[in-house]
């Protein structure tokens, strides 16, 4: 097990990174696809080329406190370009590649930027026009070629012409990078809300440290040593950054970038990561394709799987409740089924974590039923963001698990979560108001309600600003209902409506596989349009919901439905870039729909 990095001596994120580049040097560290093959860039590597984009920058005229926007894909060059416009002195503003001229727009003005990095052309062509409109925004840095050297008079430069600026810039790297502390701010994340304009969370060195601090304590207990990660949120989530980005560093760990959400299996067996962070969707997407891998296998193959699920589900009940020859044969199925499912994940997984919305708790159960150890945290971008995460040897999955080192909890009358601790952050950019309802007496207040046991296991029970109250006054979680809704094979997304309504009514995007295989077989189109409105598909999807239903409370249950004619995309703006739904947005597309359902 390698010693736990000194935390509390820490002074700044690019400190920690120059300090582990020298301990380092020619180890691996950030790893690409280079002509097909994962190619690695050492830690030495990095570090000479953030010191030389540090002084490339402060050659373009960057100084002390500006804010320069970083909107690339996950790659080597977005950490590095990160930790050099730290060194630099400047303040990072991550934006989403996803973004359009507008969100761009918006965060270029609230934020005041006066550069920013981009990752190629189909970024800059939204980027640009944004920032040709903004006063303050002086250049545009392209790390691929950009194949405009210019629009209008706004300069565009390429990544090696500002990295050659900064070789010919006397070196002040170790002077600028010594003098940071760790309450300066690093960076200016935007949330990607869910409603409304982002507002910018001013996080800082510290609460970033503080929470790898927190990480590397719940997660030594796997023995953190020669770590991989694999890299597959995007950085410019908070959750990635942190987590993806800046925890990895802190232990001197690898890490491979994920291509797309497309090769992400290969990716994992090529990389072969020993710890993953990622969203519930992505795990909910996993089971759903090893449940339907499981359908081509031969009968006895799947009945080892669905005893292996069935054992593991008991043994992680109640341990005590496996017989003697239970056992036995649970025992056997670590070498059947366990060890093929883990080899899909690279073959030496030490542990997953999921965060950035609620995992439902059969999704859970069923990873951990099949050997795979599932940590559900919990946390949000005003808390840098890690609040609490399950221990990996102890997992409660129905909790968040306990609060991180460094953090205080509290609960308010009303029962929401109260957080306190150098995590927290210094406040939201430009917004006082916003910032005042946020943190009160220095705690934040979550937004979510909960509970927590005598083992100090935190258990999230709703969200303030989602709950539907119905007509009759009852409150009601949708994301519970959703969340039963999706593990359904047939229902793929799910949106619950019903505020000061009678009874809940929910829009349904079906699981494309499932809509294109019963449209093949009845030979109708698999357009969702069309499917929208077929009587037979409806009956399909009612079943599903019918199903849920018999699980739910009368008052989650609901009562009727409209089949959505496109899936929520992050293109759509009906998904934020970490995979939630956009209710907003929904709602202005199918409100007046759902109205009619009542």
């Amino acid at each position: 097990m390698a010693e736990r990095p000194d935390y509390d001596r820490m002074t700044s994120l690019t400190g920690l990174f120059f300090s582990q580049a020298a301990r380092l040097g020619e180890k691996p560290f950030l790893w690409a696809k280079r002509d097909g093959t994962y190619a690695p860039t050492t830690w030495r590597e990095a570090a000479e080329t953030a010191n030389r984009l540090a002084r490339g920058l402060r050659a373009m005229g960057v100084k002390d406190g500006d804010r320069v926007v970083l909107c690339a894909e996950n790659r080597p060059e977005w950490l590095i370009a990160d930790i050099a416009i730290m060194a630099a002195g400047a303040i990072t503003v991550p934006a989403y590649v996803t973004n359009t001229a507008n969100d761009h727009a918006h965060i270029i003005e609230d934020s005041g930027a006066v550069a920013a990095i981009v990752g190629n052309d189909r970024i800059a062509r939204h980027l640009l026009p944004a920032a040709l409109n903004t006063a303050r925004m002086q250049f545009v840095a392209g790390i691929d070629r950009l194949k405009v050297d210019q629009q209008g008079n706004f300069p565009v430069v390429q990544w090696d012409a500002l990295i050659g600026k900064g070789e010919a810039t006397a070196d002040f790297v170790a002077d600028r990078v010594a003098a940071t502390r760790r309450n300066d701010l690093s960076c200016l994340v935007y949330t990607s809300g869910t409603g409304g304009a982002p507002k910018g969370v001013m996080l800082t060195h510290g609460s970033i440290i503080c929470n790898c601090m927190g990480a590397h304590d719940i997660l030594e207990e796997l023995g953190l040593g020669d770590e991989v990660f694999l890299s597959f949120l995007p950085l410019s989530h908070s959750y990635e950054h942190t987590a993806g980005q800046f925890f990895p560093v802190s232990i001197g760990a690898q890490i491979y970038y994920a291509e797309g959400a497309d090769t992400l299996a290969t990716n994992m067996l090529e990389a072969r990561p020993t710890i993953m962070t990622a969203v519930p969707r992505l795990y909910e997407t996993m089971r759903t394709r090893i449940l339907r891998g499981l359908e081509n296998q031969p009968a006895r193959n799947r009945a080892l799987f669905h005893k292996a699920v069935r054992l593991g589900t008991k043994r992680y009940e109640n341990p005590k409740s496996l017989g003697f020859g239970e056992r036995l044969v649970d025992k056997t199925l670590d070498l059947l089924v366990r060890r093929k499912v883990a080899a899909r994940f690279g073959g030496r997984l030490k542990g997953l974590v999921s965060g950035g919305a609620p995992l439902n708790r059969e999704v859970g159960v069923f990873f951990t039923a099949l050997g795979l150890r599932l940590m559900q945290g919990y946390g949000q971008t005003e808390a840098s963001p890690v609040i609490s995460c399950n221990p990996p040897f102890d997992i409660k999955i129905h909790t968040v698990g306990k609060a991180l080192s460094g953090v205080e909890i509290a609960f308010a009358e009303d029962g929401e979560i109260l957080v306190r601790g150098e995590l927290v952050m210094q406040g939201y950019w430009n917004n006082p108001d916003a910032t005042a309802a946020a943190i009160r007496d220095g705690w934040l207040h979550t937004g979510d309600i909960g509970v927590i046991d005598g083992d100090g296991y935190i258990e999230i029970t709703d969200r303030k600003k989602d709950i539907i109250v119905n007509s009759g006054g009852d409150n009601v979680s949708p994301q519970r209902v959703e969340g039963f809704l999706t593990l359904q094979p047939e229902i793929g997304q799910a949106m619950v409506y019903g505020d000061k309504r009678p009874y809940l009514v929910a829009l349904i995007v079906p699981d494309e596989a499932i809509a294109k295989a019963w449209a093949e077989t009845h030979g109708k189109s698999a357009d969702l349009g069309a499917l929208s409105t077929d009587p037979d598909f409806v009956k399909l999807i009612s079943a599903a919901v019918e199903r849920v239903n018999l699980g739910l409370s009368q008052i989650e249950r609901i009562r009727r439905f409209l089949i959505a004619d496109e899936a929520f995309t992050i293109d759509n703006a009906r998904l934020t870039p970490s995979l939630k739904i956009r209710r907003t947005e929904i709602k202005k597309a199918y409100g007046d729909a759902l109205e009619a359902l009542y």
